[in-house]
């Protein structure tokens, strides 16, 4: 059975993917660390202790084949490919193996222009829109593994 993992700390998308999860008959798995603990109906939830990466090693190590990941993380989602699961961010773009390298290199430099100094313009405010987007992307991925 599929089952969605939701790195949960600070997802802003944890009710709609607990929603869809359900409709399509999918378990759904918040993993969250001592500082973001939280509960919700419709999904089991793991509770880490904190500690650098601590929530991304053990989603990592609960996947599986065909498991959809919802995560902002770039790392994780790269480790989620490797074990051919399927990563989402929040506003429903998918990671494939066509975009990980471009977005990881990306990450690595801002982190070098941050560490001259610099500064980046942080992401932009959360839309409605942004909601919309990640639900019908989620929908269209849950709906192509339902039918494998």
């Amino acid at each position: 059975m599929t089952t969605i993992l939701i790195d949960a700390d600070a997802c802003p998308v944890v009710n709609e993917t607990i929603r869809i999860a359900e409709n399509f008959g999918f378990r759904c798995m918040l993993i969250c660390d001592t500082a973001h603990e939280m509960h919700r109906d419709g999904a089991e939830t793991i509770i880490v202790s904190k500690g650098a990466d601590a929530v991304d090693f053990v989603l990592v190590n609960r996947v599986q084949k065909d498991d959809i990941v919802v995560t902002q993380d770039y790392g994780l989602a790269a480790m989620v490919l490797a074990k051919q699961g399927h990563p989402i961010d929040q506003n429903g773009r998918l990671y494939t193996s066509e975009n990980i390298d471009q977005l990881l290199f990306a990450r690595h430099t801002a982190q070098k222009v941050r560490m001259a100094g610099g500064r980046l313009r942080g992401p932009k405010k959360r839309s409605k829109e942004s909601n919309i987007k990640f639900e019908e992307s989620l929908k269209k991925l849950c709906a192509s593994l339902k039918n494998k």
